[in-house]
Order: C-alpha cells, then structure tokens, then sequence
C-alpha cells in the first residue's frame, strides 16, 4: 500500500494526514516535496504531519537519503511536527537528526498535543 495523504489548513498550520506504507525512498520524497509545495502554495510557515496510520518501510540508508533530499528542498518553512507511531520513533529520531543536521527544523513527537505545543512556542 502506497503513501495517501491529505491537506488541511487549520490556525495557519500545513495539517498532513497520512496514512499507508513508505514502499521506497522515492515515494517517501515525492510525499515530502508534495508537502513543501502545499506549504508553499498555502503560504504556510508551520507544517504538522501526523503520520500515526503510516507504515515506516525504509532502511537506514533510504531514511538517511530522504531526510537529506527533504531538508535539501525545503524552503522557509519554520517548523515542522511530525508526529508518528510509537513504533516507529526510533526510525523518526534518525531521520529527524539527520534533517535537523542539514538545517531543516523539524521535530518528532508520538503526540499530537505535544506537536502543536512546539509548533505554537
């Protein structure tokens, strides 16, 4: 099952609800280019994926390459939350270190309450 997604924007918040399994590193940067180019279009500076119904497939080396493509081509977005299955967390934590290292600020969280708390600060 491939990744679904759908926008909202809710306070001046990206809201991305996703759901389904990151099959390969190049769905994984489609979903995240489509993310930047919403956030772009919608002129919103903060971003809150919640990602708890998604499936975290990759590998270390593909999670690595993706949050190096991602933090690559996002723009001024100020923050992003991403919020993932508890499972998943570890997964999450590389690929946020990996990101945060090139610059992008983002954050993981296994809630959504703590999420828009960030996000809000």
């Amino acid at each position: 099952m491939a990744i679904s997604y759908n926008f909202s924007v809710e306070n001046n918040i990206l809201v991305v609800n996703t759901s389904g399994a990151d099959e390969c590193l190049e769905e994984v940067q489609q979903y995240g280019m489509a993310v930047i180019e919403k956030a772009v279009e919608q002129n919103c500076k903060n971003v809150l994926c919640l990602e708890t119904d998604l499936e975290y497939r990759l590998g270390g080396f593909d999670i690595f390459k993706s949050a190096e493509y991602i933090a690559a081509s996002a723009p001024n977005v100020a923050r992003v939350a991403i919020v993932c299955n508890p499972r998943y967390a570890d997964d999450l934590a590389f690929w946020e270190t990996v990101a945060v290292n090139r610059g992008l600020m983002v954050r993981a969280f296994q809630n959504q309450a703590d999420a828009l708390k960030w996000i809000n600060s």
